[in-house]
């Protein structure tokens, strides 16, 4: 995208956005409320038309692009209505059949429906009436549409909404597995921050409109603080000290000091710490405006 624009009425939700995502990348749009990620997906999956700028998604422009195109897509969005009293394995079935017509040799469509619902974790819930499933396991519902085509391009609005820690930890497992298998690139909005570390290979910040940052988990820990934390006792005091090169100081700390070194821990700027100060950072800098 260059020069992604939106606005709604007089407020500019997206203001000249630019990026690159590349084949096979899992790329993670992290920001506040309002930020404009659900926004920019939208306008990406070619729900939502954009008030100005240039998109290409899979060589197609999302605003007008075939058929065929979104054949190649997969959606997981935040919600969506459907008829409850469809039973889980008839909707996989019929939404399956949409594929059918542009399976290749390379990405057969559909996916085989007991290997969809396996992949999940619903096979047990194969022939439940989705007005009887629970919220997590109607997550779980979602996913399996997005993923029922065998997508290249793969969307993921909120994709954990509502998942336990061992339904959040098994989804995380799914992604790598398809960017692995098959090559999937992966869009994701989160508010999980630790879900973002986890899966995606860059991570993008948007506030105001823009986006205020674009790298690693890591890359961007260094690009707001390059000082760590080393902390450790002795003698049942403890200590904290803060220095650039935490290496070098704990080498010396443990070769000239004659007490017990005990609970000795060198702690870096996390993911949340990173993303707080870019976003008040961004944010007192509009203000000053």
């Amino acid at each position: 995208m260059r020069d992604l624009r939106m606005r709604y009425g007089t407020r500019d939700v997206l203001d000249g956005v630019d990026l690159d995502v590349h084949g096979g990348e899992v790329v993670a749009l992290l920001g506040p409320n309002g930020a404009g990620k659900t926004t920019t997906i939208e306008i990406l999956e070619g729900f939502r038309v954009r008030s100005g700028g240039e998109v290409t998604v899979l060589g197609s422009d999302p605003a007008d692009a075939p058929e065929a195109w979104r054949a190649r897509v997969g959606v997981v969005l935040q919600s969506w209505r459907d008829h409850k009293r469809w039973r889980v394995r008839e909707v996989l079935e019929h939404l399956g059949d949409l594929y059918a017509p542009y399976s290749t040799a390379e990405r057969p469509r559909p996916r085989p429906v007991g290997e969809l619902l396996e992949l999940v974790g619903l096979t047990d819930s194969a022939d439940q009436p989705l007005m009887r499933l629970s919220g997590g396991q109607r997550r779980r519902l979602d996913v399996a549409v997005g993923i029922v085509g065998r997508p290249e391009l793969l969307f993921l609005d909120e994709p954990t909404a509502g998942f336990d820690p061992e339904a959040r930890r098994e989804f995380h497992d799914l992604v790598h597995a398809l960017v692995d298998a098959e090559g999937t690139t992966v869009v994701l909005t989160t508010h999980h921050l630790d879900e973002a570390e986890k899966l995606a290979d860059r991570i993008l910040v948007l506030s105001g409109g823009r986006i205020v940052a674009d790298g690693s988990p890591d890359a961007l820990a260094r690009s707001v603080s390059s000082i760590a934390e080393v902390r450790w006792c002795r003698g049942g005091e403890r200590f904290v000290h803060s220095c650039p090169d935490p290496t070098a100081f704990v080498r010396d700390l443990l070769a000239h000091d004659d007490g017990e070194v005990t609970d000795l821990e060198v702690r870096r700027a996390t993911l949340e710490d990173t993303y707080v100060q870019l976003v008040r950072r961004h944010t007192a800098q509009e203000e000053s405006r």
